[in-house]
This record gives C-alpha cells, structure tokens and sequence, in this order.
C-alpha cells in the first residue's frame, strides 16, 4: 500500500498534466500513487496520462466516457484511495520539494494530527514560473485552531494543492458537498478540523496555478457570489452539528458577521467607484446577515451622499426598495 495517494482530476488540462504527476514522482517520499481521473476531456489528456502510466508503475488512470463533473470526480478519488495519506492535486497545479516528507512525519508521529498545509506560490498562467524559495527543508510548523481562525476571518485560507490529509480520516468524513460547487472545499477542511488536529507549515507546499481573467469588473461580479458560497460552507458544517453548544452558535454568529463586514466594505469601495447599482446588491445582503449594520458607523456614509438622488439611493439601501 502506498504511503500517499494523489488524487490529480484533470479536465482538459493535458497540456499541464505532466508537469503536475511528474512534481508528485519527485518527491523525496517516493512511496506514491497517482491516480488520474480524466473526465472525458476533448483535448489529449487521456493520451498524456496513459502515456505516464505506461512509464510508471506509481501512475494509474481512469477515463470517464462522460463528464461527470469535478465534485463527482473530487468523490470517486476519495473512494479509489487507500493510502495513509491523501492529496487532491489539480492538473494545472505543482507540489514543491520536500511537502510529502513534511507532511508525513509530522503525520507519522502525530496520530492526532488529522490534515496539514502550508504556503502556496501562485503562478499566473502566462507568466513565468515564479522564483521558488531557496530553502526548502524548512520544518517549521504550529498547531492550528482552524474552525476558530476561519470563522474570525471568514476565507479559505488553506490552499488545495499543499492540503496532505490522513486517509482513514477523509474517509470518515466523506467526499465533497455536491450542493457546494465553489465552497466545498472550505467546508472539508472545517470537517477535518472537528476530527482532529491540524498543522500548519510555515515552508510552501505548493504551486497553485491562477489562470488569466479580468482583474477588475469581473471581481466585483463574482465577489458577492464568493460571500454568499462561504455563507453556504459554513452553514453546511455548523448544521451537522446537532449539539448546538454555545461556543457552536457564537462561532457561526461570528463568522456570518465577518462576512457580512466584508460584503458592505465591497459594497462601499463600489460606491466610490459610482457603481451604485452593484453596490446594492452587496450592502443588502450584508445587512440582512447582520442587521446591527444599520447602526454602525460606515452606514453613516452612505447617508452623507450628496444630494436628493444620494439620499434617495442611500434610503432605498437601508429600506430595501426598489
């Protein structure tokens, strides 16, 4: 049995897939599976990872006859594994030297030690590689509090390709959330969390790839959907847990109020941008997560708009009309 598993999903990524298998083969820990799942892509990505499996023995594929979509995917590979330890790698993504042997004595000596991650570097597609840090035997790591953390911050803070998981562990919890397309992830590692303890590395782990997209409209156009996502993770956890203890429910009060400071700072930066129509939706929202909004000082601003047409846009934001 191998020591890791590596879930690689690959959906018309075949142009990267090598680069991603090949990071995981040189790892110091050479005791790996890969197991690439090629989602009937229409590129050549079945042909790169049978190619890769015929070179090597660590490497095994499947290729769906239909799309079947990446939680569905996300989920077979859980099932497939059966390893100590399990990494859910992207194709167009790279670990870095030396993660899997972090990873695993930490894991090795630690049984309560449920899932660690560490530092990513984010390339953009298109760019050259980013420089890598010159040492990259670090070991330094801390305990993490990640359910308290995430809840106070509000974001997904741990990046997939450096999140090395205990096997036995995912399987306990299952696979991703198949009504959480965009937030699933935040959600599995709230889940792991509650099952034991998580390390973080202060060394990078990964390589995340970022493909090009505008940087400007098309962030405001998809930041409220991101708000709303993380509502749903955190929803999604707190709901499974039927105790309902106080510290549970102050947690979840917690993380819908940064959430909803978050959201009506987008919504005011937006304001200044004379965006006003978007910054409605936005503002609405957050004050309907946390109605104290109304009371708090930023609110103020929006009052201060000047003139008739300011004032009218500022009441219909605090009365919800049209």
């Amino acid at each position: 049995m191998a020591k890791v598993d590596v879930l690689v999903p690959c959906y018309n990524y075949g142009r990267y897939l090598e680069a991603c298998v090949g990071s995981v083969l040189n790892q110091s820990v050479s005791d790996v599976r890969v197991l690439v799942i090629d989602d009937a892509s229409s590129d050549n990505s079945a042909l790169v990872a049978r190619k890769l499996a015929a070179g090597d023995s660590r490497v095994e594929v499947r290729v769906h006859a239909k799309n079947q979509g990446h939680i569905n995917t996300y989920n077979e590979g859980i099932e497939w594994a059966d390893s100590d330890y399990f990494l859910l790698l992207s194709a167009d993504d790279l670990l870095l030297p030396g993660a899997f042997a972090r990873a695993v004595a930490v894991m090795d000596k630690r049984p309560d030690v449920v899932l660690t991650h560490g530092a990513e570097i984010v390339w953009y597609d298109g760019s050259p590689f980013p420089e890598l840090p010159s040492v990259t035997n670090d070991e330094t790591w801390v305990e993490q509090h990640l359910i308290q953390e995430m809840c106070h911050r509000a974001i997904n803070f741990v990046s997939t390709p450096t999140a090395i998981g205990r096997t036995s562990v995912q399987k306990t919890i299952g696979g991703y959330r198949t009504d959480l397309p965009h937030s699933g992830d935040m959600e599995m590692w709230l889940r792991f969390a509650a099952h034991g303890t998580v390390v973080r590395f202060a060394a990078a782990q990964g390589v995340y790839r970022r493909h090009a997209t505008a940087m400007s409209n098309a962030y405001f156009a998809t930041l409220l959907r991101d708000y709303q996502q993380r509502k749903l993770a955190f929803d999604s956890f707190f709901n499974a847990h039927s105790d309902r203890s106080a510290e549970v429910r102050d947690l979840q009060l917690q993380a819908d109020r940064t959430l909803a400071h978050q959201a009506f700072q987008s919504g005011i930066k937006l304001i200044r941008r004379g965006r006003f129509g978007e910054a409605v939706k936005f503002i609405r929202w957050s004050v309907q997560l946390n109605p104290q909004l109304l009371y708090s000082p930023p609110l103020s601003q929006l009052l201060k708009l000047p003139g008739p047409e300011g004032r009218r846009w500022a009441l219909s934001v605090l009365f919800n009309r049209s």
